[in-house]
């Protein structure tokens, strides 16, 4: 979108600053890199992926650290959970600590399927190493992550 417009002489006006803009366009390249390598071969979409590595760096977490982390509302983690959970990816279980709450771990069909995106992981990573330096990869994950982080004032 962005890049290949200007490539094209398409003026972009106000959109060349919008950071959302440039987001959008990056997404467009990661996502079809994703569907590539994990996405089709494997039937996962983005936010099961990202789950899934969350269990496997963890070993187990609660609902409430996997919404945030995932910035998903309560209903829609709860509906992937059963979606995962239906597949035999993953459990809930009680904690023996404290009965009202619950761990989210997976099953040994989810640690080889988490294992097995993580070992496919770096060939996707590797595809845009063509077009940022390892200085560039890490400090686009920084900054990123400094706007993840950020959260608008509230009105």
């Amino acid at each position: 979108m962005g890049s290949s417009n200007k490539k094209q002489g398409q003026a972009q006006g106000v959109l060349d600053n919008v950071v959302g803009h440039h987001l959008a366009c990056a997404r467009v390249t990661t996502h079809v890199t994703f569907i590539t390598h994990i996405g089709q071969p494997l039937d996962l979409r983005p936010v099961e992926y990202s789950l899934l590595m969350l269990l496997l760096a963890n070993a187990q977490l609660t609902p409430k650290q996997l919404a945030q982390s995932l910035a998903l509302s309560a209903p829609n983690l709860t509906i992937l959970l059963d979606r995962m959970q239906v597949r035999g990816l993953l459990q809930r279980v009680r904690s023996e600590v404290d009965r009202r709450s619950q761990h989210v771990l997976l099953t040994d069909a989810g640690r080889t399927l988490a294992d097995d995106i993580a070992a496919k992981t770096p060939a996707m990573e590797a595809e845009l190493d063509g077009c940022l330096s390892r200085a560039e990869r890490a400090m686009l994950i920084e900054l990123l992550d400094k706007v993840a982080r950020h959260l608008p004032a509230a009105r």
